[in-house]
């Protein structure tokens, strides 16, 4: 496993209600919502999962030329929409993790988190690799995981649907990840999965996790917030109602992440593997 970061970090989890298909108005929402975190001291902000334009399949169907920004690093910087993002995350010196719909260069489109740094530099940071139900009409997976550095924090990107796979947040763990970032879009109905899931990925890699999440809007795309930031034993630290916008604000801890990995020490005691062969018992 890697050292332990040497200093706390305060973080956000966000969860909001963008407008379909207005990727300008919500990239403005967004940077309101970077500095009010900001205003309780976030130097890390997740916002929900496709939140640039929408989890809204038909309006992502309809126009993806409008919905979706490029991959390509000379568009991006090129790309207006996202100044009041670059803005924010310049003033407030935070790191912002925000949903968006991606275009690459080889015409392939992806659920991604993009990362804004601290000068206001965006980059495309991971792209979902495990796409749910109708998604896959409109997205194809990403290929590979990715891990984010924030001072010396290590942080495994994860989307949505990523989540629910226990492997998922395992490859984050065995690449020395402290934390683990979850941009999503639950539906209503989904609240006891919403809840379990990322708890039990923060005490499975005893690792913080921020778990994002959009709230409101109309059925059948009405989402049920309930964002929260989960400590290393699954605890969770703050959370938010299943209705309303709310930033979730929590401050991680080195010695806590210590503690729990002392206690609890599943990453260094487990086995390289489950065995190959398995023994069938009958009763």
């Amino acid at each position: 496993m890697t050292s332990l970061p040497s200093a706390t970090l305060t973080v956000a989890a966000v969860q909001a209600d963008p407008v379909p298909g207005d990727v300008a108005g919500n990239a403005s929402s967004a940077a309101r919502l970077v500095r009010r975190a900001a205003d309780s001291a976030a130097r890390l902000v997740v916002l929900p999962e496709l939140f640039l334009p929408a989890y809204h399949p038909p309006v992502l169907g309809v126009d993806p030329a409008g919905t979706d920004v490029a991959a390509d690093p000379d568009a991006l910087v090129a790309d207006a929409r996202l100044d009041p993002v670059r803005a924010a995350a310049r003033d407030t010196g935070a790191v912002v993790v925000l949903g968006a719909a991606v275009r690459h260069p080889d015409r392939r489109r992806t659920i991604s988190a993009l990362v804004v740094d601290r000068t206001g530099t965006v980059r495309v940071g991971y792209d979902k690799q495990q796409l749910w139900s109708e998604e896959r009409k409109l997205f194809v997976p990403g290929r590979r995981g990715a891990t984010l550095e924030v001072d010396d924090w290590r942080f495994g990107l994860g989307i949505c649907y990523d989540g629910c796979f226990p492997e998922h947040g395992r490859a984050a763990a065995d690449d020395g990840a402290h934390g683990y970032l979850c941009p999503s879009g639950y539906v209503v109905g989904s609240a006891h999965r919403r809840d379990l899931y990322y708890a039990a990925r923060a005490l499975d890699n005893t690792m913080y996790v921020v778990f994002a999440n959009s709230v409101d809007g109309v059925a059948p795309w009405r989402f049920n917030g309930g964002a929260a930031v989960y400590d290393p034993e699954g605890r969770c630290l703050v959370r938010g109602a299943d209705t309303g916008e709310d930033v979730l604000v929590a401050t991680l801890d080195p010695e806590q992440l210590a503690r729990t990995r002392a206690d609890h020490p599943m990453l260094a005691d487990r086995l390289p593997d489950q065995g190959t062969e398995r023994v069938r018992v009958t009763g």
